[in-house]
Order: structure tokens, then C-alpha cells, then sequence
């Protein structure tokens, strides 16, 4: 959960700045993006195995080069 105290003399557009900016650091947008749908086991695991594919091809290419 995030928290926000909002200074003496702040406008709202900074405390709301200030929020987003903390939001986003504390991975709450992310977590709801992934949440938003459900998504099969086996689709999370191709997902990542080709992330790791991806991954080690850059890797391969750059040790090349």
C-alpha cells in the first residue's frame, strides 16, 4: 500500500505527482497490468522461456561482435 502525506503548502498537482511517482516505483501499475486478465500457466511459461531465448541470442550476438 502506498502513502502519501501531503506537505505544508503543497498544491495538489505535486502531492499527485508525488503519488504517481511512487505508485509506479512501487510496482503496483505493473502488478495490476498483469492481473488484468487471467493467463494460463502455459502461456506464462512460453512467455518466459521465450524471454530467455531472446535473451540469450542478444548475449550470443554480443560476445560475437
Amino acid at each position: 500500500m502506498v502513502k502519501l502525506m501531503v506537505r505544508d503548502k503543497e498544491s495538489i498537482q505535486e502531492a499527485v505527482r508525488r503519488f504517481r511517482k511512487l505508485v509506479e516505483r512501487s510496482g503496483i501499475k505493473k502488478e495490476m497490468r498483469r492481473r488484468e486478465y487471467y493467463e494460463k500457466p502455459s502461456e506464462i511459461k512460453r512467455r518466459s522461456r521465450l524471454r530467455a531465448e531472446r535473451r540469450a541470442r542478444r548475449t550470443r550476438l554480443e560476445a560475437r561482435g
